[in-house]
């Protein structure tokens, strides 16, 4: 790996780390609202700037990430090893966290959902999308949520909230998830319902 090549990362490690975890909280904390992630780094190739600061923040080197294959890069991949440690796996079930590009089928297919003793041992999907804003609407209902809140993600696909539905029915296991647009994002907890 030539450092020469890498991406640059976060331009102070501690305080944007902290800054940005308290930004994915806020976005967990209020599922459907729009979060920027300011000063995210740029990130390698199509990995967009929410996605490369959700990973600093989050993946470690105990936390295994699977990439889909349009985001399997060497330089993505060579980015995430050196700036976060993380491990990157050839199996769906061996991760903690993965990257998705929206549109394909079967997204949540193969990915650990946890158990009941511990459901915290599901997946975290980082979903790639190209508007947080300008797809169908969908309404969003449960834990964070003031009565409802309107949606519209951009790119998913026909299967994708029947397959969320089914993930949902899963609770308390199943995985959550976060779309990722430029340097926004919106969070999607597994126990939040979604009406398309």
């Amino acid at each position: 790996m030539s450092t020469t090549l890498l991406a640059p990362g976060f331009a102070d490690s501690s305080h944007d780390a902290q800054r940005l975890f308290r930004s994915v909280l806020d976005a967990f904390s209020h599922p459907g609202r729009v979060v920027e992630l300011r000063d995210a780094p740029a990130g390698p190739g199509t990995l967009s700037p929410a996605a490369a600061a959700f990973l600093l923040t989050f993946a470690d080197r105990e936390t295994p990430l699977w990439l889909e294959a349009g985001l399997d890069k060497q330089e993505v991949r060579d980015f995430l090893r050196f700036h976060a440690g993380t491990p990157i796996v050839q199996a769906r079930e061996a991760a903690t966290f993965a990257v998705i590009i929206a549109g394909g089928g079967e997204p949540f297919a193969g990915f650990a959902i946890g158990s009941d003793t511990y459901p915290d041992r599901a997946a975290t999907l980082v979903i790639e999308v190209p508007s947080l804003e300008d797809g169908p609407v969908t309404i969003w209902r449960g834990p964070g949520i003031d009565g409802e809140v309107r949606v519209a993600i951009d790119g998913l696909g026909d299967g994708f909230w029947p397959a969320w539905t089914a993930n949902h029915a899963l609770f308390p296991c199943g995985v959550d998830l976060v779309f990722a647009s430029g340097s926004r994002l919106i969070a999607l907890p597994r126990s939040v319902a979604v009406e398309a």
